[in-house]
């Protein structure tokens, strides 16, 4: 068992998101709270620094190419199981918080949370406790709790990369293809590429019953 950081000692985090602005951002607002000892924009830069960093905490968003943030704890997990994530995401999806829990992040936070609230989440964190928006608390408690229509662990479901999750969850709302490509910033060819996977993983033949698979799933 890890035992707790010391108050006097500066944490050391390190910071994964694909928006470089976002992380200048956080650098700045965090500087006076803790040491950010590192950075990266994608799944494999991720993977490859915290490896060599090995910072008392990683700030990692849910949403990059390549997997996101499943992606890198997944492949953290195997090789560097001491490291603690905190998700720091524009996502309040009740599935992206229950997945990166389930994939061992030990919280998840927006990105409204206020610079005072996150340093603080972090420290929290990084003395081994769970930490999340309060709204986000009730999705955990539900999935780990009595709910059975959010699974704690759901095989199907788990096949399928953060894009893919996003795709399914427009197209259950009824969205057209071009609409999805409209709102996800990608092209018509890539959103019928996305839901030809999501069909072939899940084998199914077509969007209604992908969409009635959805909705017994509350993803919608």
């Amino acid at each position: 068992m890890t035992e707790p950081v010391s108050e006097s000692r500066r944490l050391t985090v390190f910071l994964v998101d694909d928006h470089a602005m976002f992380r200048a951002g956080v650098r700045a607002e965090l500087g006076a709270h803790v040491d950010v000892i590192g950075e990266a924009s994608t799944v494999a830069e991720a993977i490859n620094k915290i490896a060599a960093a090995e910072p008392d905490v990683v700030l990692l968003d849910v949403h990059m190419p390549d997997g996101g943030g499943r992606a890198v704890l997944d492949a953290m997990r195997r090789t560097h199981p001491h490291v603690r994530f905190l998700a720091l995401s524009v996502s309040d999806a009740a599935e992206d918080v229950i997945g990166l829990i389930r994939a061992g992040a030990r919280g998840y936070v927006t990105k409204t949370i206020s610079p005072d609230e996150l340093a603080a989440a972090i420290r929290r964190v990084a003395d081994g406790d769970a930490v999340f928006s309060p709204r986000l608390a009730g999705f955990v408690l539900d999935a780990f709790a009595s709910r059975p229509d959010v699974p704690v662990a759901d095989p199907e479901l788990d096949q399928l990369t953060n894009r893919e999750r996003e795709v399914l969850r427009l197209l259950a709302r009824g969205y057209a293809y071009k609409e999805i490509a409209k709102e996800l910033f990608i092209s018509i060819k890539t959103v019928e590429t996305h839901v030809s996977n999501v069909l072939r993983k899940l084998q199914m033949s077509n969007r209604y019953e992908l969409s009635r698979w959805a909705a017994d799933r509350r993803l919608v």
